[in-house]
């Protein structure tokens, strides 16, 4: 006679967890994505950036465009990490969330509204990623009734 073991019943705490993981890869995806076209835009040398003189952090905009292309490309890469629940990419995606906040405050004058906007975004990136504790979070691909 074999016993029929219930499946596990996913509480609160997991679904919460399951979504903010979701809700952080998601916002660092779109993050990554618009700071990548941002610092494609910077390279280019558009019209759409701001001079300003005498700025403390004054940087070329290529050297701007750079930093924001190569952080866009690393938030979207640590974004797939996220979407797999992987410990790691929560720690990376803190660090590139915390990153791209201080390249965003120092390139306000550049694109103010904007810089706040992802400055922003980051934050709840971090928050999201700093609710979930790893004792709540599951293991996306496990299928209901199914011994691990």
């Amino acid at each position: 006679m074999t016993a029929t073991h219930p499946p596990h019943a996913r509480t609160t705490k997991q679904a919460w967890a399951t979504g903010l993981m979701a809700f952080a890869a998601v916002m660092l995806m779109i993050a990554g994505i618009l700071a990548v076209l941002r610092g494609i835009a910077a390279i280019a040398e558009d019209d759409v950036f701001l001079t300003t003189e005498n700025y403390v952090f004054e940087f070329d905009l290529t050297g701007w465009g750079w930093v924001h292309l190569i952080l866009g490309v690393v938030a979207v890469i640590v974004s797939f990490g996220l979407f797999q629940a992987s410990m790691w990419a929560r720690v990376a995606g803190v660090a590139i969330a915390g990153l791209v906040i201080i390249a965003n405050f120092l390139s306000l004058p550049y694109y103010p509204v904007w810089s706040v906007v992802m400055i922003a975004m980051s934050g709840f990136v971090i928050w999201a990623l700093c609710v979930a504790r790893k004792d709540e979070s599951f293991d996306p691909f496990e299928r209901p009734g199914r011994e691990v």
